[in-house]
């Protein structure tokens, strides 16, 4: 089966990694956002997809737009039989989804419909989901609102960041892939409508989405902290600087929130709206990530100083 792939950000080389080296897929292109200067030299970086690419030997296609003209022609004249769709990074033209016999499938982080949008992993985290999943879907001109053609569950745990659920679901939905492509093209499955009134959006993260509100309840921020690992970062300020929070556990301690309670070896406990949160690694702006001991022998904190 020949196939074009589309795919932008690291959760999509899992996928495009399993596609080339299966011998049953025949990748024509891989199609990748244009490379982007990064870094204080504002340097060109390519996209992690298109050096993994590169190191099967795939032809590369770089368009500013998906809806360029010129593109599309190129996309038609390779005749794919299917586009596979991971994290790109555009929306797709009716004049693309409508091109290959077998339309374009997606590859999205969560149980459509729930977590249509940019951030799912982060929004399951976030509002406590102890199960999330992967959806191999079939594009219509929505966001995320393509008919499902498969899913795969799996547990978030506790000690679960948005990094550890990114790379865990990034080979579910790879391995997902490679096993549905065959009954779906052989019309062994029929792809089933979501269920709208169901639908839930993971709206785009803001750096500013990091900043802890010491009024929530422990649980709550202890979820903001899973999500936002390793961007963009829980946050708080003491004095006026500013503390990135890397891990932390919930206790059952009480006090005026943000407000010190004890600073030893073991952490720095926190109150919080109910319970508390003990910080057992963080980082001054500027300076290195570092466990609690070793940053309170630079950095003295007393009971009764608060975080706001």
């Amino acid at each position: 089966m020949k196939i074009v792939f589309m795919g932008t950000a690291e959760l999509s080389c899992a996928s495009l990694e399993k596609l080339a080296r299966d011998k049953n897929f025949q990748i024509a292109a891989v199609v990748t956002q244009p490379d982007k200067p990064k870094g204080r030299d504002l340097k060109l970086q390519s996209s992690p997809v298109k050096i993994l690419a590169q190191k099967f030997n795939l032809p590369v296609l770089q368009p500013a737009r998906a809806h360029d003209e010129k593109f599309i022609a190129e996309l038609r004249e390779l005749k794919p039989d299917l586009i596979v769709v991971a994290a790109y990074g555009q929306i797709l033209p009716p004049a693309i989804l409508d091109l290959p016999r077998f339309g374009c499938v997606n590859v999205h982080t969560s149980l459509l419909p729930k977590y249509r949008g940019a951030a799912p992993i982060q929004s399951a985290i976030l509002n406590g989901e102890t199960e999330t999943g992967v959806t191999i879907m079939k594009m219509d001109a929505g966001l995320d609102t393509g008919a499902i053609i498969a899913q795969t569950r799996t547990p978030i745990l506790p000690e679960d960041n948005s990094q550890t659920l990114h790379d865990k679901l990034a080979q579910l939905g790879a391995d997902l892939l490679v096993e549905t492509i065959p009954a779906y093209a052989a019309g062994k499955i029929s792809p089933q409508p979501q269920n709208n009134s169901e639908a839930t959006t993971a709206a785009k993260i803001k750096k500013e989405d990091g900043k802890i509100d010491w009024h929530e309840p422990a649980g709550k921020i202890f979820n903001r902290l899973r999500a936002f690992t390793p961007w963009p970062g829980a946050f708080t300020f003491l004095n006026g600087k500013l503390l990135k929070i890397w891990r932390a556990e919930i206790v059952q301690q009480t006090g005026e929130a943000g407000k010190i309670l004890s600073a030893d070896k073991n952490g720095i406990v926190v109150a919080c709206g109910k319970d508390a949160l003990r910080i057992l690694e963080l980082q001054r702006e500027g300076g290195r990530r570092l466990n609690a001991q070793e940053f309170l022998a630079g950095h003295v904190l007393k009971s009764g100083e608060k975080f706001d």
